[in-house]
């Protein structure tokens, strides 16, 4: 009866002992959690005046384009009857039979004339020209004229670009990069598919880096490393499902991870510890932007009428998401700032960890 007693006895302070050490090395300080304050919302129809110092920021909704301040006023809106660019630098809008196309400045005043036919595409202070025939694009000058050009005979089917360079994607499944000057540094085919195209690639933003969705029939994601003059693949993966539509592909600003949209999700790439994480996400996703506050990434989705905005915090977990109807919607982000636009409307929260 004693030692039943002892055993009883020993087990419960076991139990006591083992309970006080998990509780105390299960304590974890609770991380700051995300909030967005809502700060204004403007109607984009009523204009205001610039003023000296303004950062415009661009926007596009729907046949509209135009900028507007960090403190709510919208100092440009233009419509446009077919196709436009914009950037923080130039806008342009263009027809179907561009002969030639007259660029602005953010605050409405000419900046040039590219005299070439094609379609214009602004990344920032960058200007390329995309020619007829949709197989040769340019870059050119902040006068509209040409600095170098790349001609292939399969059509363009991908295209980003960065400080430090530009990568183009083709429908034969070539990704080839280029530096600032236009000299090949990077060409090659990422294949491991039936049919080879490329429909998505981005560049880092030291050009170092190269990434693309390619092929049908075992689609793949790529990530290659310029190493000593050649292309170096530092990570792979095959899809299980194949995704028909041109891809979103997104290298953050430090170069260490990029993003990529594929059928029902958004995939995430680790390159240093090269891992890779699956976010379900519904529809197509039309933005992915990055916030300075505590390295949240915001991306835009959209399924029919309902757009989806979600939070993915480093590397890989979906903090929150919420969703409203519209006909069109951005997101641009600026500091502690998430500006979201809907419709006719463009609105304000600040990003804060609490």
């Amino acid at each position: 009866m004693k030692n039943k007693k002892n055993t009883k006895r020993t087990v419960i302070l076991f139990t006591a002992l083992f309970c006080f050490i998990y509780i105390i090395f299960a304590l974890r300080p609770l991380g700051a959690e995300l909030h967005l304050t809502p700060e204004w919302t403007v109607d984009m129809s009523r204009l205001s005046q610039s003023k000296e110092g303004d950062e415009a920021i661009p926007f596009r909704l729907g046949q509209n384009m135009g900028y507007f301040t960090s403190d709510g006023r919208v100092i440009s809106l233009v419509s446009f009857p077919f196709k436009a660019s914009i950037s923080e630098n130039y806008y342009a809008p263009y027809g179907a039979d561009n002969r030639e196309t007259k660029f602005f400045l953010s605050n409405g005043e000419e900046k040039g004339t590219i005299t070439s036919p094609g379609f214009p595409y602004f990344d920032h202070d960058r200007i390329f020209l995309f020619m007829p025939g949709g197989n040769s694009f340019a870059e050119l000058n902040e006068n509209g004229e040409k600095i170098w050009q790349y001609e292939s005979y399969a059509p363009v089917t991908a295209f980003a670009s960065s400080k430090m360079g530009s990568v183009a994607g083709f429908a034969d499944g070539n990704l080839i990069s280029f530096t600032k000057d236009g000299s090949i540094d990077q060409s090659f085919a990422p294949g491991g598919s039936d049919v080879q195209v490329i429909l998505g690639a981005d560049i880092s933003e030291d050009g170092s880096m190269i990434a693309c969705l390619s092929g049908q029939n075992k689609q793949r994601f790529v990530v290659a490393q310029k190493k000593e003059g050649h292309s170096r693949v530092v990570f792979h993966e095959y899809l299980e499902k194949d995704f028909t539509r041109q891809s979103l592909v997104y290298f953050n600003k430090k170069g260490d991870t990029v993003y990529y949209n594929y059928k029902g999700g958004l995939g995430i790439v680790d390159i240093k510890k090269s891992v890779s994480s699956h976010v379900p996400i519904e529809g197509t996703i039309t933005q992915i932007e990055e916030s300075s506050v505590g390295d949240i990434v915001f991306v835009l989705s959209r399924d029919k009428e309902t757009y989806t905005i979600t939070t993915i915090e480093p590397f890989d977990h979906p903090a929150a998401s919420f969703s409203f109807k519209g006909h069109n919607a951005f997101i641009q982000i600026r500091d502690d700032a998430l500006f979201i636009g809907r419709d006719n409307k463009i609105s304000r929260l600040t990003i804060s960890r609490k």
